[in-house]
Protein backbone atom coordinates (compact mmCIF):
# COMPACT_ATOMS: atom_id res chain seq x y z
CA UNK A 1 0.00 0.00 0.00
CA UNK A 2 1.37 2.83 -1.04
CA UNK A 3 1.76 5.99 1.89
CA UNK A 4 -0.36 9.07 1.99
CA UNK A 5 2.70 11.38 2.97
CA UNK A 6 6.24 11.13 1.86
CA UNK A 7 8.64 13.51 4.16
CA UNK A 8 11.95 14.54 2.17
CA UNK A 9 15.15 15.37 3.57
CA UNK A 10 18.37 16.18 1.46
CA UNK A 11 21.42 15.85 3.28
CA UNK A 12 25.40 16.23 3.58
CA UNK A 13 27.45 15.39 6.17
CA UNK A 14 24.80 16.13 8.50
CA UNK A 15 26.36 16.16 11.60
CA UNK A 16 26.58 14.48 15.20
CA UNK A 17 23.21 16.06 16.32
CA UNK A 18 21.14 14.49 13.10
CA UNK A 19 20.33 10.91 14.97
CA UNK A 20 18.32 13.02 17.23
CA UNK A 21 16.18 15.60 14.78
CA UNK A 22 15.93 12.55 12.56
CA UNK A 23 14.33 10.67 15.61
CA UNK A 24 12.19 13.77 16.07
CA UNK A 25 11.08 13.58 12.62
CA UNK A 26 10.56 9.44 12.57
CA UNK A 27 8.18 9.98 15.67
CA UNK A 28 5.63 12.74 14.16
CA UNK A 29 2.46 11.52 15.15
CA UNK A 30 -0.06 11.68 12.10
CA UNK A 31 -3.16 10.35 11.20
CA UNK A 32 -1.68 8.54 7.83
CA UNK A 33 1.12 6.44 6.58
CA UNK A 34 3.85 7.77 5.94
CA UNK A 35 7.17 7.11 4.21
CA UNK A 36 10.78 9.25 4.53
CA UNK A 37 12.87 9.69 1.82
CA UNK A 38 16.23 10.96 1.86
CA UNK A 39 18.42 12.09 -0.70
CA UNK A 40 22.12 12.00 0.56
CA UNK A 41 24.33 13.92 -1.89
CA UNK A 42 28.23 12.41 -1.36
CA UNK A 43 28.31 12.24 3.21
CA UNK A 44 31.48 11.20 4.59
CA UNK A 45 30.86 11.63 7.65
CA UNK A 46 28.85 8.19 9.00
CA UNK A 47 25.05 9.87 7.75
CA UNK A 48 24.82 7.23 5.18
CA UNK A 49 25.62 4.71 7.52
CA UNK A 50 23.36 6.09 10.01
CA UNK A 51 20.86 5.98 7.22
CA UNK A 52 21.14 2.62 6.09
CA UNK A 53 20.03 1.22 9.45
CA UNK A 54 17.21 3.27 9.79
CA UNK A 55 13.65 3.12 8.16
CA UNK A 56 14.14 5.34 5.43
CA UNK A 57 14.51 5.22 1.92
CA UNK A 58 17.76 6.52 0.75
CA UNK A 59 19.01 7.51 -2.73
CA UNK A 60 22.15 8.50 -3.14
CA UNK A 61 23.73 11.38 -5.94
CA UNK A 62 27.32 12.94 -6.18
CA UNK A 63 28.02 15.80 -4.36
CA UNK A 64 27.94 17.56 -7.68
CA UNK A 65 24.83 16.85 -8.72
CA UNK A 66 23.43 18.61 -5.97
CA UNK A 67 20.84 21.76 -6.62
CA UNK A 68 18.30 23.15 -4.20
CA UNK A 69 15.64 23.17 -6.65
CA UNK A 70 16.14 19.90 -8.94
CA UNK A 71 17.44 18.29 -6.15
CA UNK A 72 13.81 18.52 -4.37
CA UNK A 73 12.33 18.31 -7.42
CA UNK A 74 13.81 14.25 -8.04
CA UNK A 75 12.29 13.96 -4.70
CA UNK A 76 8.87 15.39 -5.34
CA UNK A 77 9.61 12.85 -8.45
CA UNK A 78 10.92 9.81 -6.60
CA UNK A 79 7.95 10.19 -3.61
CA UNK A 80 5.28 8.20 -3.21
CA UNK A 81 2.50 10.73 -1.64
CA UNK A 82 0.50 12.58 -2.49
CA UNK A 83 1.70 15.50 0.22
CA UNK A 84 5.18 15.96 -0.09
CA UNK A 85 6.59 17.64 3.28
CA UNK A 86 10.36 18.74 2.50
CA UNK A 87 12.49 20.12 5.51
CA UNK A 88 16.46 19.95 5.73
CA UNK A 89 18.68 18.27 7.76
CA UNK A 90 19.02 21.00 10.51
CA UNK A 91 15.70 21.41 11.27
CA UNK A 92 14.61 20.43 14.25
CA UNK A 93 10.66 19.72 14.62
CA UNK A 94 9.52 21.52 17.84
CA UNK A 95 6.73 18.66 19.15
CA UNK A 96 4.99 15.86 17.86
CA UNK A 97 2.43 17.40 15.84
CA UNK A 98 4.93 19.46 13.43
CA UNK A 99 4.09 17.57 10.31
CA UNK A 100 0.83 16.70 11.31
CA UNK A 101 -0.20 20.52 11.19
CA UNK A 102 1.12 21.00 7.95
CA UNK A 103 -0.42 17.90 6.15
CA UNK A 104 -3.94 19.13 7.68
CA UNK A 105 -3.43 22.43 5.42
CA UNK A 106 -3.94 20.17 2.28
CA UNK A 107 -7.76 19.40 3.56
CA UNK A 108 -9.19 22.74 1.30
CA UNK A 109 -8.31 21.20 -2.57
CA UNK A 110 -7.20 24.76 -3.22
CA UNK A 111 -4.26 24.28 -1.21
CA UNK A 112 -0.98 23.62 -3.02
CA UNK A 113 1.96 24.05 -0.28
CA UNK A 114 2.30 25.17 3.09
CA UNK A 115 4.78 26.20 5.51
CA UNK A 116 6.21 26.23 8.90
CA UNK A 117 6.53 28.89 11.96
CA UNK A 118 11.04 29.06 12.37
CA UNK A 119 12.15 29.36 15.60
CA UNK A 120 16.17 30.36 16.19
CA UNK A 121 18.19 27.71 18.01
CA UNK A 122 18.28 28.68 22.17
CA UNK A 123 21.85 29.84 21.43
CA UNK A 124 21.53 31.55 18.24
CA UNK A 125 23.61 35.10 18.60
CA UNK A 126 21.10 38.12 18.94
CA UNK A 127 21.78 40.01 14.98
CA UNK A 128 20.34 36.28 13.97
CA UNK A 129 17.69 35.92 16.58
CA UNK A 130 16.33 39.26 15.12
CA UNK A 131 16.97 38.94 11.46
CA UNK A 132 14.18 35.80 12.17
CA UNK A 133 11.82 37.96 13.89
CA UNK A 134 11.59 39.89 11.23
CA UNK A 135 10.51 36.59 8.44
CA UNK A 136 7.29 36.10 7.50
CA UNK A 137 7.62 32.60 8.90
CA UNK A 138 8.40 33.83 12.10
CA UNK A 139 4.76 35.12 12.40
CA UNK A 140 2.12 34.07 15.23
CA UNK A 141 -0.91 34.39 13.33
CA UNK A 142 -1.96 31.77 10.09
CA UNK A 143 -1.98 33.03 7.26
CA UNK A 144 -3.43 31.76 3.40
CA UNK A 145 -1.67 33.73 0.25
CA UNK A 146 -3.31 33.65 -3.09
CA UNK A 147 -3.91 36.70 -5.64
CA UNK A 148 -7.10 37.33 -7.76
CA UNK A 149 -5.50 37.82 -10.77
CA UNK A 150 -2.29 37.96 -12.44
CA UNK A 151 -2.97 42.13 -13.32
CA UNK A 152 -3.89 42.77 -9.60
CA UNK A 153 -0.40 41.22 -8.19
CA UNK A 154 1.96 43.05 -10.88
CA UNK A 155 -0.19 46.35 -9.14
CA UNK A 156 1.10 45.52 -5.86
CA UNK A 157 4.09 46.95 -4.38
CA UNK A 158 7.07 44.61 -3.97
CA UNK A 159 7.22 44.09 -0.44
CA UNK A 160 3.60 43.21 -0.56
CA UNK A 161 3.93 40.78 -3.75
CA UNK A 162 6.89 39.29 -1.03
CA UNK A 163 4.16 38.89 1.03
CA UNK A 164 1.70 36.74 -1.31
CA UNK A 165 4.24 34.21 -2.38
CA UNK A 166 6.67 33.69 0.49
CA UNK A 167 7.23 30.17 0.31
CA UNK A 168 10.29 28.31 2.93
CA UNK A 169 11.64 24.86 2.52
CA UNK A 170 13.38 24.70 5.90
CA UNK A 171 9.75 23.49 6.96
CA UNK A 172 7.00 23.04 4.23
CA UNK A 173 4.90 20.78 2.14
CA UNK A 174 3.52 20.62 -1.13
CA UNK A 175 0.75 18.69 -2.98
CA UNK A 176 2.80 16.53 -5.47
CA UNK A 177 0.15 16.73 -8.09
CA UNK A 178 0.84 20.43 -8.41
CA UNK A 179 4.67 20.26 -7.94
CA UNK A 180 4.72 18.16 -10.75
CA UNK A 181 3.09 20.19 -12.93
CA UNK A 182 4.89 23.51 -11.81
CA UNK A 183 8.26 21.86 -10.69
CA UNK A 184 11.04 23.13 -8.69
CA UNK A 185 13.71 24.74 -10.94
CA UNK A 186 17.83 24.89 -11.14
CA UNK A 187 18.31 27.26 -8.51
CA UNK A 188 21.32 27.66 -6.47
CA UNK A 189 19.12 29.91 -4.49
CA UNK A 190 15.75 30.25 -3.37
CA UNK A 191 14.34 27.77 -5.26
CA UNK A 192 11.09 27.96 -2.64
CA UNK A 193 10.18 31.56 -3.46
CA UNK A 194 10.46 31.07 -7.53
CA UNK A 195 8.17 27.72 -6.67
CA UNK A 196 5.95 29.95 -4.68
CA UNK A 197 5.61 33.15 -6.83
CA UNK A 198 4.57 30.54 -9.82
CA UNK A 199 2.29 28.72 -7.89
CA UNK A 200 0.31 31.70 -6.41
CA UNK A 201 -0.44 33.11 -10.04
CA UNK A 202 -1.26 29.81 -11.70
CA UNK A 203 -4.32 29.99 -9.25
CA UNK A 204 -3.40 28.02 -6.38
CA UNK A 205 -2.73 29.18 -2.69
CA UNK A 206 -0.40 28.66 0.01
CA UNK A 207 -0.94 28.55 3.48
CA UNK A 208 1.22 29.80 6.64
CA UNK A 209 1.02 27.33 9.56
CA UNK A 210 2.29 29.08 12.64
CA UNK A 211 1.07 25.89 14.84
CA UNK A 212 3.82 23.93 12.56
CA UNK A 213 6.52 25.15 14.25
CA UNK A 214 10.65 24.13 13.54
CA UNK A 215 14.10 24.96 15.41
CA UNK A 216 16.62 26.44 12.74
CA UNK A 217 18.75 28.52 12.49
CA UNK A 218 22.35 29.15 12.02
CA UNK A 219 25.66 31.52 13.45
CA UNK A 220 27.76 32.15 10.17
CA UNK A 221 30.81 35.10 10.45
CA UNK A 222 30.09 38.06 9.19
CA UNK A 223 31.53 37.34 5.49
CA UNK A 224 29.02 34.21 5.15
CA UNK A 225 26.10 36.63 6.21
CA UNK A 226 26.77 39.29 3.33
CA UNK A 227 26.67 36.07 0.71
CA UNK A 228 23.95 35.05 1.71
CA UNK A 229 21.89 38.41 1.87
CA UNK A 230 23.54 39.45 -1.06
CA UNK A 231 22.13 36.55 -2.99
CA UNK A 232 18.62 36.78 -1.05
CA UNK A 233 18.39 40.47 -2.01
CA UNK A 234 19.82 39.89 -5.92
CA UNK A 235 16.64 36.94 -5.99
CA UNK A 236 14.23 39.01 -4.23
CA UNK A 237 15.12 41.72 -6.97
CA UNK A 238 14.98 39.52 -9.93
CA UNK A 239 11.56 37.65 -8.84
CA UNK A 240 9.50 41.08 -7.42
CA UNK A 241 11.86 44.08 -8.11
CA UNK A 242 12.28 44.25 -3.87
CA UNK A 243 14.85 46.68 -3.38
CA UNK A 244 15.05 48.06 0.29
CA UNK A 245 18.10 49.68 -0.28
CA UNK A 246 18.07 51.55 -3.92
CA UNK A 247 21.20 54.10 -3.69
CA UNK A 248 24.44 54.21 -2.41
CA UNK A 249 23.54 57.05 -0.48
CA UNK A 250 21.41 54.76 1.62
CA UNK A 251 23.97 52.31 2.60
CA UNK A 252 25.68 55.06 5.03
CA UNK A 253 21.99 56.12 6.38
CA UNK A 254 20.43 52.81 6.47
CA UNK A 255 23.94 51.54 7.94
CA UNK A 256 23.76 53.82 10.84
CA UNK A 257 19.84 53.29 11.72
CA UNK A 258 20.66 49.03 11.79
CA UNK A 259 23.66 49.81 14.13
CA UNK A 260 22.11 51.88 16.62
CA UNK A 261 19.02 49.33 16.20
CA UNK A 262 21.57 46.19 16.95
CA UNK A 263 23.47 47.70 19.92
CA UNK A 264 20.11 48.60 21.36
CA UNK A 265 19.30 45.13 21.01
CA UNK A 266 22.51 44.11 22.61
CA UNK A 267 22.01 46.26 25.83
CA UNK A 268 18.32 45.17 26.03
CA UNK A 269 19.64 41.40 25.52
CA UNK A 270 19.00 39.60 29.77
CA UNK A 271 20.53 36.50 28.93
CA UNK A 272 23.97 37.89 27.49
CA UNK A 273 27.00 38.73 29.96
CA UNK A 274 29.08 41.87 30.41
CA UNK A 275 31.70 40.11 28.07
CA UNK A 276 29.31 39.16 25.25
CA UNK A 277 27.38 42.57 25.74
CA UNK A 278 30.85 44.34 24.50
CA UNK A 279 31.55 41.53 21.92
CA UNK A 280 28.03 42.00 19.96
CA UNK A 281 28.34 45.83 20.55
CA UNK A 282 31.65 45.99 18.45
CA UNK A 283 30.52 43.06 15.87
CA UNK A 284 26.68 45.38 15.65
CA UNK A 285 29.53 48.31 13.27
CA UNK A 286 30.77 45.65 10.68
CA UNK A 287 27.35 43.48 10.88
CA UNK A 288 24.97 46.22 9.94
CA UNK A 289 26.89 47.75 7.54
CA UNK A 290 27.48 44.78 5.54
CA UNK A 291 23.96 43.75 5.58
CA UNK A 292 22.78 46.89 3.85
CA UNK A 293 25.87 46.70 1.86
CA UNK A 294 24.49 43.62 0.64
CA UNK A 295 20.98 44.47 -0.16
CA UNK A 296 22.36 47.74 -2.40
CA UNK A 297 24.37 44.95 -4.53
CA UNK A 298 22.32 42.27 -4.27
CA UNK A 299 19.63 44.11 -5.95
CA UNK A 300 22.10 46.31 -8.33
CA UNK A 301 23.71 43.19 -9.81
CA UNK A 302 20.83 42.26 -11.29
CA UNK A 303 21.06 44.80 -14.02
CA UNK A 304 24.57 45.31 -14.22
CA UNK A 305 24.87 41.35 -14.74
CA UNK A 306 22.08 41.75 -17.57
CA UNK A 307 23.90 44.01 -19.38
CA UNK A 308 27.50 42.10 -19.20
CA UNK A 309 29.17 44.60 -16.54
CA UNK A 310 32.25 42.58 -15.81
CA UNK A 311 33.24 44.21 -11.91
CA UNK A 312 29.66 42.35 -11.13
CA UNK A 313 30.58 39.43 -12.70
CA UNK A 314 33.40 38.70 -10.89
CA UNK A 315 31.45 39.70 -7.96
CA UNK A 316 28.87 37.76 -8.15
CA UNK A 317 31.12 34.71 -8.75
CA UNK A 318 33.31 35.70 -6.05
CA UNK A 319 29.94 35.95 -3.44
CA UNK A 320 28.80 32.82 -5.19
CA UNK A 321 31.23 30.81 -3.65
CA UNK A 322 30.21 28.37 -0.27
CA UNK A 323 26.73 29.40 -0.25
Amino acid sequence: MSPEVTLLIPTYNAGPEFPERLARMMGQELDRSLEILVIDSGSTDGTVELLAAQPVRLIRIPNSEFNHGLTRQLGVREARGDIVALTVQDACPQDRHWLQRLVDCFRDPRTAGAYSRQLPRPDANPFIKSRLSGWTAAELEPRVQSVESAEQFAALPPLEKLAAVAFDNVSSSVRRSVALKIPFRERQFGEDLDWGLRVVLAGHRLVFEPRSVVIHSHDKSIWYEFKRVYLDHQNLHRLLGVHTVPAWSNVKASSKSEILRLRRLVREDQDLGRIAKLHWRLRAIPFGFTQNLAQYLGARSVAKLAAGHAGYGFLDRLLRRGV
